[in-house]
C-alpha cells in the first residue's frame, strides 16, 4: 500500500508517537532506532534524519508525551471554579489511580535520566512546570481565603513527591495497595497540605478497602 506523504511536522509527530509506544513496550535501555522505524515501516535513516541519535529521540518522545499532559493539567487548573476544586481535579487526574499518563513510561524515564543528560534536562524542566502550575493555583486559593497554606511552592513539591512515590509503589507492585486506600491517602495528603479537614474531601471507605 502506498504511504501518504507527510509534512515534516506530521512525520515528526508520527515518529514521536511510535517512540513513546516502543519505550512503553521495551523500556528506554532496550528500545532501538530500528524498533521505531520497523513499527512505522520506514527506514532507520528516516528516523535519524529527524532525530540524530537515540538519545535525542528518547528525550523528544518524553517531552512530547509530557506536553500533552501539561496541556491537560493547565486546562483543569484554568477552569472557572474555586482553587480547591481545581486542585482536587488535577491531583485526582495526576494520581496513579487517575487517568493521567502511563506511569510505567515515567518511571522508565526517571531511571534513564540518571545516565542520560539530555533526558534529565527534559524531565527536570517538565517537573518544574508541573510544580509551578500547582503552586500558582494554591497561591490563588490562599489569596481568596479558601485555605491557609503558608508555602504554596513547598506544598506543590511535597504533593508531587507523594504522588510520584505512590505511582512507583502501585506500578512496581500491582495489588500491594488497594485503589480505594490510595485514593483516600491522596485526599488526606491534599487536605493536610492545604490546612483543611480531610473529612469533607473524602467519601467514607468501605470495610473491604
Amino acid at each position: 500500500m502506498t504511504r501518504v506523504r507527510l509534512s515534516v511536522a506530521e512525520r515528526r509527530e508520527e515518529l514521536l508517537r511510535a517512540a513513546v509506544q516502543q519505550i512503553e513496550a521495551r523500556g528506554v535501555a532496550a528500545v532501538r532506532i530500528a524498533d521505531v522505524a520497523s513499527a512505522l515501516g520506514v527506514s532507520n535513516a528516516l528516523v535519524l534524519y529527524h532525530f540524530t541519535s537515540k538519545e535525542q529521540l528518547v528525550a523528544a518522545a518524553f517531552r512530547h508525551a509530557a506536553e500533552a499532559d501539561l496541556a491537560h493539567l493547565r486546562k483543569l487548573l484554568g477552569r472557572r471554579t474555586s482553587a480547591l476544586r481545581r486542585l482536587r481535579s488535577a491531583v485526582r487526574w495526576y494520581a496513579p489511580t487517575g487517568q493521567a499518563k502511563g506511569w510505567r513510561l515515567w518511571i522508565e524515564g526517571w531511571a534513564a535520566a540518571l545516565r542520560e543528560p539530555a533526558l534529565r534536562e527534559v524531565t527536570q524542566d517538565l517537573d518544574r512546570q508541573w510544580k509551578a502550575a500547582l503552586a500558582e493555583v494554591i497561591a490563588e486559593g490562599v489569596a481568596a481565603g479558601e485555605f491557609p497554606c503558608p508555602d504554596p511552592r513547598a506544598t506543590a513539591l511535597r504533593l508531587t513527591a507523594f504522588l510520584d512515590g505512590l505511582a512507583v509503589q502501585l506500578t512496581s507492585y500491582p495489588g500491594a495497595l488497594p485503589r480505594a486506600r490510595a485514593q483516600q491517602w491522596t485526599e488526606e495528603i491534599l487536605a493536610r497540605e492545604l490546612g483543611l479537614d480531610a473529612a469533607p474531601l473524602t467519601p467514607p471507605m468501605s470495610n473491604s478497602a
